[in-house]
């Protein structure tokens, strides 16, 4: 009789390990795409992303570059103080953006051009993303808010 429980409880243990280990797969498999990492405008210019390769993209809008296209098209460069990376956005930016702002977009670089699917701002006179803080810290062109 003891043989059989034990028995059981390996074959339990062993079909638990194997689900384990294809969850996790197929978790890790889902995901592949859903994460994207932050990179700013000089990051860009010394590690080029691989084709296609969705990531975020953070910096300052740079002045005097913000031009409106035809429809909903925007253009604007954005930089870290090191390197300025061209952007294209199709959509409504959010009411706070402007330019000398903080941003942060989501998309693909396209022949040497960002093509933004999101566009973010920041939200408050306070408030800028902590990546794009120490971006500009790196570069020695942060200005931290008067507070």
């Amino acid at each position: 009789m003891k043989s059989l429980k034990k028995k059981r409880r390996i074959q339990v243990l062993a079909v638990a390990a194997v689900a384990l280990v294809i969850s996790t797969g197929m978790i890790g498999y889902a995901m592949r795409d859903g994460i994207n990492f932050f990179r700013a405008p000089s990051q860009l210019a010394t590690e080029p992303p691989k084709p296609g390769e969705t990531f975020r993209l953070g910096g300052l809008v740079e002045k005097g570059t913000l031009k409106r296209g035809e429809g909903e098209t925007i253009t604007f460069s954005v930089t870290d103080g090191g390197a300025t990376v061209p952007v294209k956005f199709a959509g409504v930016l959010p009411d706070l953006f402007k330019e000398g702002q903080g941003m942060i977009g989501t998309g693909k670089m396209e022949d040497g051009v960002f093509v933004a699917d999101e566009i973010l701002a920041k939200h408050d006179e306070n408030y800028m993303p902590k990546e794009v803080v120490d971006a500009l810290k790196k570069q020695g062109v942060y200005e931290a808010p008067n507070s």
